[in-house]
């Protein structure tokens, strides 16, 4: 039997460096050390073995479609609503909401460069609920 695990998730960018400082408030993951700013190539790394790391890469055209995989993002601390808020001051938007009453759902966000991502509510909401 093979095991194949994922040892990054990759995103296209036009400008890495500045999409890698978004991703890194998002995920908590440090830009590695070795990374600068000018480089083609930035990797955010969870420090943690079993945990792929976020990659990336300098391509030259812009996102033109829907992504076909995006991130789900279950926050530790605070709730989904403000994270979602903290994200939007980092530069996200809002794409789509799918809040319910009751506290359900989730917000579909882009981040700066127009790739998907959810905020889903937090740890903390759903041991709650």
């Amino acid at each position: 039997m093979f095991v194949n695990p994922v040892r990054h998730i990759t995103f296209d960018a036009q400008e890495p460096y500045r999409l890698a400082q978004f991703w890194s408030a998002v995920t908590g993951f440090p830009i590695h050390p070795d990374d600068q700013p000018d480089d083609d190539e930035i990797l955010l790394d969870p420090g943690q073995p079993g945990v792929p790391g976020v990659l990336f890469v300098r391509v030259p055209e812009g996102k033109s479609a829907k992504n076909r995989v995006h991130l789900d993002i279950q926050p530790v601390t605070g709730t989904r609503d403000e994270n979602v808020e903290r994200l939007i001051g980092l530069g996200a938007k809002v794409q789509a909401d799918h809040r319910r009453e009751g506290g359900l759902g989730w917000v579909t966000l882009t981040d700066p460069e127009g790739n998907e991502l959810c905020i889903e509510r937090s740890v903390s909401e759903r041991a709650e609920a």
